[in-house]
């Protein structure tokens, strides 16, 4: 697992080519990345010349209604159960690394208890 923690200032675009950057060279299994329609455009192009991968747009077919979007429950899951952690559940951190590390150890609470419940 890779995470990213940057300022609430830098653009989705920018924080995803951090993503990239730090996984350059770690992920070689890695054959697909979705993004949401907030990559779409010199992202995505980036992307695939730089890493050689496909990189697929989730985006959302109707506005109307409530539809669940492919692949992105899979982030919102994540998110919630790092929500459910005190710390994490506002912005308490002052310096993204603090932030990351917290996020670090709620995963490997998380997968811990999923190997030995109790």
């Amino acid at each position: 697992m890779t995470v990213v923690v940057h300022a609430a200032d830098v653009q989705d675009r920018d924080g995803g080519r951090l993503v990239l950057q730090k996984l350059c060279g770690r992920l070689r299994r890695l054959k697909r990345i979705w993004v949401d329609g907030g990559y779409a455009g010199a992202f995505v192009d980036w992307a695939r010349q730089t890493f050689g991968r496909i990189v697929e747009v989730v985006k959302r077919n109707e506005m109307h209604r409530f539809v669940v979007l492919p692949k992105r429950w899979i982030v919102e899951r994540t998110f919630g159960w790092l929500g459910k952690y005190r710390r994490l559940s506002k912005d308490y951190e002052t310096l993204p690394s603090s932030s990351e590390t917290m996020i670090y150890l709620a995963m490997i609470n998380l997968m811990l208890h999923r190997l030995k419940p109790g």
